[in-house]
This record gives structure tokens, sequence and C-alpha cells, in this order.
């Protein structure tokens, strides 16, 4: 109930409207609650606008390219010469509405939810405050404002025009050299399109190997995979000092060497959460915090749910969704089974992709767990051998040797995030390995790599 034009009453916030964010306040308000949305920005946030699906529709044009090189090996002569603007114009016309949310506020409105733009922050239990605005929630506040680039401290660096994934995503016209800092999912692919593209691409990466989170043999599976392309990959390095000249960036290494100079500076370094900013320490939680704990409910305090890259599981689309619907359930006040991350899956969209689910080796020895591993190549598989040149990829299999189950599991392949399904049920229901070896896989796929496995790791070498 409005009580004045500057206080109101109603049954719950949510702040940040990512897809998390949206599909919460949808479904709540659907429900017959009193919902206000609250988004700085645009409804749907990151990945409809600057992330997932803009970078894909980028990836599905660079891999057309890349299988028209491979003609020559395989079905005889094709040409194909690069036009960014069609990559472009698709992104602002068919993903984006050229950076217009109307069709989101719309579907939130068509649900009973109420959209207020601007930032909103906790003032109290259960009180959010924007632009002069309180809002009093009778049930709770969600927050699921999600993550920020990290810029990293490169002295030079706040002074240059570097871009961000945004800025990649929104690019009329393709540069004609980038440097892109950071060696992640997105810093490698984006890599690969510009490459493919025509761009000269160097990447530089701190650590010792791409794809530091995930296991050693996906990072240098990308690694091959961007030379081929003709990108530079320098990791071990990292920026001492950035400058611009007006029509260039030099990127100065630690140790000494050539400076690396391009026409443009990708900054894919990782991101944060700006919980600071959230106000959580009016509800006696530390703002310094880099995430917000939450339990099976998605619960962080009496009052105040968490959902999406705030919780710290990953910045990642279906997390927020996944938790959004355990954090609607929780406020509805209906049953339902608590947030299980064992078989979170995440997939790098390179060629080829790059798909993993659960522990990696190394976490799952770090939990101190008896580990059997095995690592198959996908050209062992008939499918493998019969599609040739962009075939390259991998299945490794990580086992718990006491409970005889997968904790983890990586898919590398032309088709690696799809191949990763089954292997995500697997790590999710707890399917003994063999029970897993007692299944028929169907003849010739890509998942008879994963049966080769299977038999790898009872053929292998025991527990260590």
């Amino acid at each position: 109930m409005r009580t004045n034009e500057q206080h109101e009453q109603v049954d719950v916030v949510v702040v940040g409207l990512g897809p998390g964010g949206e599909y919460l306040a949808g479904a709540l308000a659907e429900a017959g609650l009193d919902v206000v949305g609250v988004e700085a920005e645009l409804v749907g946030g990151e990945c409809p606008y600057w992330g997932c699906v803009p970078s894909k529709m980028m990836i599905r044009a660079g891999n057309v390219l890349a299988a028209a090189g491979r003609v020559p090996a395989l079905a005889g002569l094709a040409t194909a010469t690069p036009d960014w603007g069609k990559v472009s114009g698709r992104i602002s016309g068919e993903a984006t509405s050229d950076w217009d949310d109307q069709v989101a506020a719309d579907r939130l409105a068509a649900k009973g939810g109420r959209l207020v733009r601007g930032r909103g922050r906790l003032c109290g239990t259960r009180e959010v405050a924007v632009d002069g605005r309180t809002f009093e929630a009778r049930r709770g506040v969600v927050l699921a404002t999600g993550t920020r680039p990290r810029i990293p401290p490169v002295p030079g660096l706040d002074r240059t025009p570097y871009w961000t994934n945004r800025d990649a995503m929104a690019a009329k016209e393709l540069p004609a050299s980038m440097i892109v800092l950071g060696g992640g999912a997105i810093g490698v692919e984006l890599a690969q399109v510009f490459a493919r593209f025509t761009c000269e691409v160097t990447v530089v990466e701190g650590q010792d190997r791409l794809l530091s989170q995930e296991e050693p043999e996906a990072g240098e599976l990308a690694e091959q995979a961007l030379r081929t392309d003709g990108v530079t990959v320098l990791t071990g390095a990292r920026a001492l000092r950035v400058s611009h000249d007006g029509s260039g960036f030099t990127v100065l290494l630690e140790g000494g060497g050539e400076p690396l100079r391009a026409e443009r500076l990708l900054v894919a370094a990782g991101r944060y959460a700006d919980v600071a900013a959230l106000g959580v320490d009016t509800v006696g939680l530390d703002p310094a915090a880099r995430s917000l704990d939450t339990d099976g409910r998605m619960r962080v305090t009496e009052g105040l749910w968490a959902v999406g890259d705030i919780t710290g599981r990953g910045a990642f689309t279906h997390v927020s969704m996944y938790q959004a619907e355990i954090a609607a359930r929780d406020i509805l006040g209906q049953s339902g089974p608590e947030a299980d991350y064992r078989a979170l899956p995440r997939v790098t969209f390179t060629d080829p992709e790059i798909g993993a689910v659960g522990l990696t080796e190394r976490q799952a020895r770090e939990r101190g767990l008896r580990v059997r591993t095995a690592v198959v190549p996908l050209s062992s598989s008939t499918r493998g051998w019969i599609h040739g040149p962009g075939g390259e990829g991998f299945i490794k299999l990580v086992e718990d040797a006491d409970r005889g189950v997968l904790v983890g599991a990586t898919s590398a392949g032309p088709a690696g995030g799809e191949v990763l399904y089954g292997l995500c049920v697997a790590v999710h229901a707890d399917v003994p390995v063999s029970r897993l070896r007692h299944m028929m896989y169907a003849y010739p796929t890509f998942h008879r790599t994963v049966e080769s496995a299977l038999d790898a790791l009872r053929a292998g070498s025991g527990p260590r």
C-alpha cells in the first residue's frame, strides 16, 4: 500500500534484473505478490546485451569462417570473405534491438511486476532506497546485481580508452589489431573470434596457462586452437604499464622485451561483485566481502535473499536461473530441494568447445579424495576420426575411487558443451562408474569417447 510518494510498502523488492532477477520478479508477481524490480541499466542484464547471446553470435560467425577454411581438406574448394558488418548488424538488430530493453520490460509488466529504474541500495532490514524513494518489503529483498569487469591496477591503464566485453559486443568496426589482457573464458573466446575476422590478436595471461580454473589439458587445447587461428599467446606474462597515444595502445610487460602495440586493448581479467555498493552494512553484513554467502534456500540473512553472480558460485546465467527458482519457492513458502552445486556445468565456447562439470582433478585432490583419472583424445573415436580437421578434443574423467562415482569431467571437442550433458547427469546423480560402463553409447558419436574414458579408468593406474 502506498503511504506517500517517497515511502512505499510492497511484498518483495528484487534489486537487479539480470536473467535470475528478472525471472524471480516475474515468477513472484505471477504468484500474486506485489513486486518491484529495480534495474539501473537494461532489464535482462549482461547476458542478452553484452555477454552470452551477442558473444555466441560472434562465435557462430567465426566458426562458419573456420568451417570454410576446412573445406579443401574434405570437400573441394571454398572461399569466404569476412564481413564484420554482418556480425555487428545481427547483434544490434536481432540480439539487442540496439540495446533497447522494452520487450523485456513489457514482459515483466505483463506478469504483474513493476519496474523501477535506478540503483537500489539496502538502507535497513527489508528496505531498499532508489534515488530518493524507499521501498519497504513485507516479505523481503532479493539482491541479484551481478558482477562488473575487474580492471587490473596496471599503471596508465585507467587513463586509456580500453575495451571491456561491452565495447567488444558493440563494436561496429573491426580493429586491425588487439591486445587481450586475460586468458580466461571471455578473453580466449573473443580473441579467437576477432582473429578469425582477420584482426591481429595477442593474448597476455599472467598464469602459466590459459583457462587456469579448468583442467591443464583444457588450457593446452585452447592455446593450440588460438595459435592455429594466428593468435599470439603469452602466458606467464604480466602488463607493467599501458599507454595510448591517440591512435593505438602500447603495453610494456614485466621482465622487459619488445613492447606490444595494437589498435585496441581488451581487458578480460575477470569480474567482481560490488558488494559495498549495495548497503549490506545496514543489515549487519561485511561490505568488504567478495560475495554474499547464502544457505541452500538462497537466504543471506533474515528477509534477504541473493541469486546469481553475487553469490560467488560462478558468473553463469544457468546458475542465476537455478538459484532464482529456489529463492522463488522459498519466498512463496513452497517446499523443494535446496541448492546443490556438485554438478555445476560451464562451457568455454572456443572452437573446439570446452565443457566441464564438477571438480577438476586438482580440486578433487585438494579435498582429500582418492582420485582415479582418465584422459582419452576425441580422435580415438570413429566419429573423431571421421570429423577430421577441427575435430580436436578429449574426454577427461575424475573419479572418487572410494565411492566409485565421477566427481568431475571435461568434454572438449566440436560439440563439447553438448556431450557434457550426460556427464552432468552422472556427477549430479552419483551414478556408479560401473553402471555407466554398462550403458550403450550410440555409434558413431562423440559420446563413444566417454565409453573409452570409462574403460581407461578401469585399465589405468590405481587411485592416488
